[in-house]
């Protein structure tokens, strides 16, 4: 049985080596976890870094808060901020007669 879309993303996901740009555990750093090629990237320029600074601050800014979840921009994917979209509406026209 072929696997769904889905499953085969899982396995990518599952298969990246995910860790801190530190490299220590995020519960002590407060640092973001994210895979290594996208840290690798990161830390390779400076406007990286900077997202990086900032992803990692607003990271420890949510858990100061309490809460499980930030949303810092690194990771690609659902839109978890609660922005709305921008997609249009469509409209139909009626035809004259």
């Amino acid at each position: 049985m072929a696997k769904t879309k889905q499953q085969k993303s899982l396995d990518r996901w599952t298969k990246q080596k995910w860790r801190t740009p530190s490299g220590k555990k995020s519960s002590e750093t407060g640092e973001v976890y994210a895979p290594s090629k996208t840290i690798s990237k990161l830390k390779s320029t400076k406007s990286g870094r900077k997202k990086l600074a900032a992803a990692n601050r607003k990271k420890r800014a949510a858990t100061r808060a309490g809460k499980q979840h930030a949303s810092h921009g690194l990771h690609k994917g659902k839109n978890r901020t609660g922005a709305k979209k921008t997609t249009r509406k469509r409209t139909t026209r009626r035809k004259k007669k």
